[in-house]
């Protein structure tokens, strides 16, 4: 199986420049600061994942890729690669996590990683994809009380219709960390519903109208390829979390994943966790990975 991961470095001129003329907005700073822990989820991916076959690092331009990447073991797709150009440049992750599928050489097993989760402990092949089905907690929920909910149940609903199926009050949700995928799925559902997509999903910046990864998680589950089987993972939002806790999760983890999820934060409490992860990372995972330069 391969690995996807989507990265953005918020401090990349080229692509701040970007940001400010097609948007006419300011950055939203939590969603694309660097944290500089990048090079630890390939050091996880090598040392924890050894099954994988191949990873894909997706950008939107060649100046977001640190220079410390090997290019002989990681291939670098970038946006214009995957995404039709009459919807270039995209600051938003829901029309980039819609043509994932489209990366050339794909394998038809995948994970989706965002670039704040991380494999911590030996995981198994079996953990994600056997006899031809994958696996992935799976929560119903009711209430939409925010942007992100709204998106949630949009996918869900696009993918009962997908399916021939009535619409349900109840949506689903997908567990927050590494997802798997199947190719073949994800270009079937992508085929059937492509306008859709379009209408809805290709805004710049995020909105309520658009979809996200979790319409093909939910097609796959209402279609039997998704079983309904927690993966071994701990969450903490950088927000509530002190640095002593992450340090000692990260040096003596407890799950086989972490996510650790950005939040609005002051300058200074931003610094004392960003250097928190960084040591904690560096003490857990201190070997360079041959994913990195050397």
């Amino acid at each position: 199986m391969d690995i996807v991961i989507t990265y953005v470095d918020g401090l990349d001129p080229v692509w701040q420049s970007d940001y400010e003329q097609y948007t006419n907005k300011p950055v939203v700073e939590k969603r694309f600061r660097d944290w500089g822990t990048l090079r630890y989820l390939f050091r996880g991916i090598a040392e924890n994942m050894p099954f994988i076959r191949k990873v894909h690092l997706v950008v939107s331009h060649e100046s977001q890729v640190p220079e410390w990447v090997n290019r002989k073991e990681v291939n670098v797709v970038l946006h214009k690669d995957i995404i039709p150009a009459e919807y270039l440049p995209t600051f938003n992750c829901n029309p980039i996590e819609m043509h994932l599928h489209r990366i050339e050489g794909l394998d038809e097993e995948y994970l989706y990683f965002n670039d704040d989760v991380f494999p911590m402990k030996p995981c198994e092949a079996t953990d994600f994809f056997k006899d031809g089905y994958c696996f992935l907690g799976m929560s119903h929920h009711l209430i939409v009380w925010d942007m992100f909910k709204r998106i949630c149940r949009n996918s869900d609903r696009l993918a009962r219709k997908a399916l021939g199926l009535k619409p349900s009050l109840i949506f689903l949700r997908p567990q927050h960390t590494c997802t798997p995928m199947f190719r073949s799925e994800c270009e079937e559902l992508y085929a059937k519903v492509k306008e859709e997509i379009a209408k809805t999903s290709m805004s710049k910046v995020r909105n309520g109208d658009n979809l996200n990864q979790y319409l093909f998680l939910d097609y796959m589950y209402l279609k039997g390829r998704l079983i309904n089987k927690r993966l071994s993972k701990k969450h903490f939002s950088v927000g509530v979390v002190s640095a002593k806790k992450l340090h000692q999760f990260i040096t003596q983890p407890s799950h086989k994943l972490v996510c650790i999820n950005d939040v609005q934060l002051s300058e200074e409490r931003y610094n004392e966790l960003r250097q928190a992860q960084l040591n904690a990372f560096e003490e857990r995972f201190p070997q360079k990975s041959k994913f990195e330069n050397d």
